[in-house]
């Protein structure tokens, strides 16, 4: 089962990580501001381990608290990935996502 993580709730950090099995990978972008590179991360950490969006099973998302902006990114981008693949969106606070995964 292939999750797709997305965290863009921090003001300073996009963070997108790849739950694969038992195995997982993350990356963290600081440079530019979510809305541009959130889609990007998605696409390299995708690339890296020779996936492409259709193998994505699930899709979790950090929706709060933090930034309003960045979480309004975050979920935007979830609810339309999981639109178009048909997969499952869940949206949790920062104290269910962060501590299994990051």
């Amino acid at each position: 089962m292939t999750k797709l993580i997305i965290d863009t709730t921090d003001n300073k950090k996009t963070t997108i990580k790849l739950q694969l099995g038992e195995e997982s990978d993350e990356i963290t972008e600081v440079a530019l501001p979510k809305s541009q590179n959130a889609l990007i991360l998605i696409d390299k950490i995708l690339r890296k381990n020779k996936l492409k969006p259709v193998n994505i099973d699930e899709i979790e998302v950090n929706a709060g608290p933090g930034s309003f902006t960045g979480t309004r990114v975050g979920v935007a981008i979830a609810n339309a990935l999981g639109f178009g693949l048909d997969v499952k969106v869940n949206g949790k606070k920062s104290k269910e996502v962060l501590p299994k995964y990051f």
